[in-house]
């Protein structure tokens, strides 16, 4: 399969070793900034389902600026304390007039992300936002290489993602929605390096219903033994929207 980049942050562009530069590029550019002319790089076909709904989607040009979409951030587990903050991306006019202009606020105070400004953005950068966020904990926790990490997740999304439909609720009302599963640290050979912190999955909600595409996400260190509690549970959900609960964690087809 093409392999596509992922992009974190929104302005850093990761290229597959496989790919073609030129036409990667581009792509990395519609990932980030939705530009047209990037669209046309790549064929909407080299990419699996999972990559179209989490990165070709564009649901930023139906809104209507200036808007703040707005997310409850939470951590929880037994390796560190948690917290309650909060994350939200303001879309503002881009200079032609069209939506959206993007300033992102992740976390506050000392937890706080920074973040580049996207110009014209048509995809929700909210995801590449809690990723990156992801991926320096990784770092921070094994000292192992963030871009090792953001390659296997990148992988583990192109190859092996799991995506079934599920019912969501939204400011009181029940919205269909999609479900994409990844454990991108299961079959890495060299997860003996920080097998305590390997045995990891994602979760990633969408749904056209919600303003921005972006239902939630959540990310679950698993303990070393059954039974034991999570080490990190990190999760991030739209306002109006509830945390649904983790689905069972036995193997599930793969799609």
């Amino acid at each position: 399969m093409h392999r596509p980049p992922f992009v974190f942050p929104p302005k850093r562009l990761t290229l597959c070793a496989r790919g073609r530069a030129r036409a990667l590029l581009a792509a990395a550019l519609a990932v980030a900034v939705g530009t047209a002319a990037a669209q046309s790089a790549a064929p909407t076909s080299t990419y699996s389902p999972a990559e179209r709904l989490l990165f070709m989607s564009e649901p930023l040009p139906t809104l209507k600026p200036p808007l703040t979409l707005s997310y409850r951030f939470q951590k929880s587990g037994a390796l560190e304390p948690g917290f309650e903050d909060r994350v939200a991306i303001d879309l503002r006019a881009a200079a032609d007039g069209s939506c959206c202009a993007v300033v992102g606020r992740f976390l506050s105070g000392e937890r706080a992300v920074m973040l580049p400004d996207i110009e014209q953005a048509k995809s929700n950068p909210m995801l590449l936002y809690f990723l990156e966020h992801d991926v320096r904990d990784m770092n921070r926790l094994t000292k192992g290489s963030a871009a090792y990490f953001r390659k296997r997740i990148r992988l583990a999304i192109a190859d092996d993602a799991t995506v079934r439909d599920v019912a969501l609720t939204y400011q009181g009302r029940t919205i269909a929605g999609r479900l994409i599963e990844i454990e991108p640290y299961r079959n890495d050979p060299t997860r003996q390096r920080y097998a305590r912190y390997a045995d990891k999955a994602y979760q990633f909600y969408v749904s056209d219903a919600v303003p921005g595409g972006i239902y939630g996400m959540r990310s679950v260190m698993r303990g070393a033994t059954a039974g034991e509690p999570p080490l990190i549970v990190e999760q991030m959900f739209i306002e109006g929207g509830s945390a649904p609960a983790e689905p069972p964690t036995q193997e599930t087809p793969r799609s």
